[in-house]
């Protein structure tokens, strides 16, 4: 079964709308094969119980940009992908306001993709987070 493709910035979020990425919050800004943004307010439903966000927050939206990049770049005849790798490198935090992720790709192969992103709070433009992660592509079973 292959992957249905969303075509406009609105059906990307309504693809995520009743997922996590909806009751997360995330809202796509852009999602092309060469970029993927999108953001998050912060609220209290993704912290951690010390007030900090917690890291999961912020990694779920990093691997959900790459995702999205990923299936927006699948070869012809695949039918989806998984990720086999994951590494993020924690800068800082917010504790209030908008968090961004921009991801691009690194590597777009016929089996693997390598994506990199960078998630950036919005108050002050710092940099919270550098994530990477590998897709394995998926094709049909004969």
């Amino acid at each position: 079964m292959k992957v249905s493709i969303p075509e406009t910035i609105e059906e990307w979020n309504a693809r995520g709308s009743e997922y996590l990425p909806g009751y997360l919050g995330f809202n796509f800004v852009m999602v092309t094969p060469e970029r993927v943004e999108a953001q998050f307010s912060v609220h209290k439903h993704l912290l951690a119980w010390n007030g900090f966000l917690h890291a999961g927050s912020v990694v779920t939206l990093a691997d959900t940009c790459c995702g999205y990049g990923t299936v927006a770049s699948l070869p012809d005849g695949a039918v989806g992908f998984t990720t086999i790798d994951l590494s993020t490198n924690f800068l800082g935090t917010a504790l209030e306001g908008v968090v961004a992720c921009v991801a691009t790709p690194a590597h777009k192969g016929r089996m693997t993709q390598v994506w990199d992103a960078e998630v950036v709070s919005l108050k002050n433009s710092k940099v919270m987070a550098k994530f990477r992660c590998t897709q394995m592509v998926l094709w049909p079973r004969d």
